[in-house]
């Protein structure tokens, strides 16, 4: 309570008084890049609907993340782009897989960058969903076999253990899938491996240009039987509870910018480590907006970044953790 003869002032002032008394701090040491990787030599495909986001072959993917490590981004995360999909998502747990390609190269060729692999089968099933469709003798519909899903997953985060990932992310919003995965890594020596667990992710209309960038959009239905409905926030407290207690050492919500709400209830009511993913539809928007004239990029980004450490995040996924690495140190 303040003394009845004080009266506050507004922190106006210089940069430097304005940088010493800041509340919250964006640091390159909180980001993360994403980095979408595909099979061949040379190859640099720019993403229509992100761009300055491309699809990379594993030697230009190194390159990327050689850069990366230079400016002190903490880490990538890797989605994989295959030549040839199929029903049981082989391409996503097979030895020479591209993202396990890619971890093995990361890893013999730079020094001490994160390497995080999402751990999913979309990109890499024909139809484009999350797991094992089966079809409901009842309704007629299809629908994801939870189960037979998380034999899939299993062999996917060992796999890429195996090739050397930091770091496993399932994002694919199976029940049980942390503890399936905490299972067989352990049961293979890997008792140390991370899991970032997708803990909170939303059945978002923000995902679309991810979809165009992985090339994994669903041939039909839609994700909404095993990803969140937005209007809810309480069920994102069960299901992060439920992913710590099956071993998540890092819990996620996504997208970031439309859950800060949820970011800031989690990150209070757990003593976890919080990351947020300001997914494409947050970097596409704002980078459309730009190219118009009517934003400034550099400055609309960074306080939506502010924002999302602001809310509790201790880690942030960002298409802009390359660029944000340079503005920060302006």
């Amino acid at each position: 309570m303040l003394f009845p003869s004080y009266r506050p002032r507004r922190l106006r002032g210089s940069k430097a008084l304005r940088k010493l008394v800041r509340e919250t701090a964006v640091s390159v040491d909180d980001l993360i890049m994403p980095l979408f990787v595909r099979p061949g030599k040379g190859v640099k495909n720019e993403i229509g609907s992100m761009k300055g986001n491309y699809q990379m072959s594993v030697d230009v993917l190194v390159e990327e993340a050689l850069e990366l490590e230079g400016m002190g981004v903490s880490g990538v995360i890797l989605f994989g782009i295959p030549d040839s999909k199929d029903p049981q998502a082989t391409g996503a747990y097979a030895e020479d897989g591209i993202v396990q390609q890619a971890v093995r190269a990361i890893k013999e060729k730079v020094g001490d960058i994160l390497v995080i692999t999402d751990v999913c089968l979309c990109e890499y099933t024909d139809h484009g969903h999350c797991g094992h469709i089966v079809k409901d003798k009842r309704t007629g519909q299809y629908d994801v076999d939870n189960d037979a899903t998380l034999e899939l997953l299993k062999k996917t985060a060992l796999s890429h253990a195996k090739a050397g990932a930091d770091i496993v992310a399932p994002s694919d919003m199976m029940d049980g899938r942390v503890g399936a995965i905490r299972e067989v890594l352990d049961k293979d020596g890997f008792t140390k491996l991370l899991i970032m667990s997708y803990a909170a992710k939303y059945a978002s209309a923000f995902f679309g240009p991810f979809r165009d960038a992985a090339e994994s959009p669903p041939k039909f239905g839609d994700r909404r039987t095993y990803q969140m409905d937005p209007p809810n926030a309480r069920e994102a407290l069960r299901e992060v509870a439920m992913d710590i207690d099956e071993g998540a050492d890092i819990v996620m919500v996504k997208p970031a910018l439309p859950y800060l709400d949820i970011i800031r209830i989690i990150k209070d009511e757990f003593s976890y480590p919080v990351a947020a993913y300001s997914v494409s539809g947050e970097f596409a928007m704002v980078k459309a907006a730009a190219e118009k004239g009517w934003l400034d990029e550099r400055e609309i980004a960074l306080e939506m970044l502010t924002s999302i450490k602001r809310a509790g995040a201790d880690i942030i996924i960002t298409y802009w953790a390359k660029d944000a690495a340079k503005w920060l140190k302006e």
